[in-house]
């Protein structure tokens, strides 16, 4: 059994994942990662490849004869979160955590290496790419723009993420839509400033930020179809520093998350529509900005060929179809939606267990997905490169 090879390997696994959670790094400085990584597929014997988008690393292995070839990507970054965890492994690092389990995602991927080298029970190539910064500044971009699949092409590719407070080791699929876009702006708003006892002498940007915040969510609940799915965060609004003085300006910090280009093309557009009006009802001017404090990652969409391979095989290992076809699309954002425009893909869910949420100062990582997971993957494997 599958289970039972990765279990010969479960407790150094889990050591590998306890150091990298140790030793948290982000935003393309995933070195010392990067090195562990690599290090750990050289003797495997894969063909290791460095430095793509600085840390980015690939690794390939191939058996047979066949010029097919399957890519399965995972995350190394972690996030700028003080860990409260207290475990003995935690981050050494203040202000690092890897608190959305990708030291979980990169140590499955090496325990799938580690299944790979030792049955090589497939015919083609198998592709593992490790991925710096997707939590920010948009490492899969990055990766594409240093030549990724040119330099190492990919038929199909997958990827998945751990989920806490679903069933351990439970899929969740499905084709299309899969993950929101995520789009980052500032809104300005510009009034006149003045002393807080004479309000009359002064255009208070604050109560117009104040009201714009309460008219944005209109915009999904009164101009969107409610079959379309679409989230408006305004997660900062920051104006002001004395109890007794009216600034002359406030920014709002927006989130917007959509998952079809129509939706987001319309959300961004009565964004600015009115940002602009309801700033000028109140004597204020806005300025919505897409700009240095601004990014943005596109929706990401299953094919369908691959979202039924992930979904055959979740059914073959005897997980009930109604738990495994998901009703909507995720509405996190995932920059692995960049890979997903350029090669057929899916990308999937895996139940952790119970436990705190992503994002969490108090998330795990549950270990025991280190042999789930990569047991996941080489049955994907298996069955998407059939020995002939």
């Amino acid at each position: 059994m599958i289970e039972d090879i990765l279990r010969k390997h479960q407790s150094e696994l889990a050591a590998i994942r306890q150091d990298l959670h140790a030793h948290p790094e982000m935003l393309f400085q995933e070195e010392r990662t990067a090195r562990v990584v690599a290090d750990e597929l050289n003797r495997l014997g894969f063909h290791v490849a460095t430095g793509i988008a600085k840390t980015g690393v690939v690794a390939s292995i191939t058996n047979g004869t066949s010029e097919r070839v399957i890519g399965i990507r995972a995350d190394m970054d972690a996030l700028p979160i003080q860990e409260q965890t207290n475990l003995p492994y935690a981050s050494k690092y203040p202000g690092k955590m890897h608190a959305c389990g990708h030291d979980g995602h990169t140590t499955m991927l090496l325990g799938l290496a580690r299944y790979l080298a030792e049955t090589r029970n497939f015919n083609g190539t198998v592709r593992l790419i490790f991925q710096p910064s997707e939590e920010d500044e948009g490492g899969a971009m990055k990766m594409i723009e240093d030549g990724l699949f040119k330099r190492f092409p990919c038929d199909r590719l997958f990827a998945l993420h751990n989920l806490p407070g679903e069933a351990e080791g439970q899929i969740l699929v499905r084709p299309g839509p899969i993950t929101a876009s995520c789009d980052v702006l500032t809104i300005v708003i510009q009034g006149v400033g003045g002393h807080g006892a004479l309000p009359h002498k002064s255009v208070d940007p604050i109560v117009a930020a104040s009201s714009l915040v309460l008219a944005l969510q209109t915009i999904v609940s009164r101009n969107l179809d409610p079959h379309d799915p679409a989230v408006i965060t305004v997660g900062a609004i920051n104006g002001g520093s004395m109890a007794t003085v009216i600034p002359d300006q406030v920014r709002l910090l927006v989130g917007i998350r959509t998952v079809t280009k129509a939706v987001r093309e319309l959300v961004l557009t009565r964004i600015k529509d009115l940002s602009t009006a309801h700033a000028k009802s109140y004597g204020c001017n806005a300025e919505v900005q897409m700009g240095v404090d601004s990014w943005s990652y596109p929706a990401g969409f299953n094919t369908l060929e691959e979202a039924a391979l992930v979904r055959e095989v979740a059914l073959e290992m005897g997980q009930d179809p109604q738990r495994v076809d998901m009703r909507g699309p995720f509405m996190f954002s995932e920059d692995f939606s960049a890979m997903q425009e350029v090669v057929p893909s899916c990308y999937f869910g895996l139940g952790a267990g119970p436990g705190p949420m992503l994002h969490d100062p108090g998330y795990n990582f549950n270990d025991a997905l280190l042999v789930k997971g990569p047991a996941f993957w080489a049955r994907l494997v298996e069955k998407a490169l059939p020995q002939e």
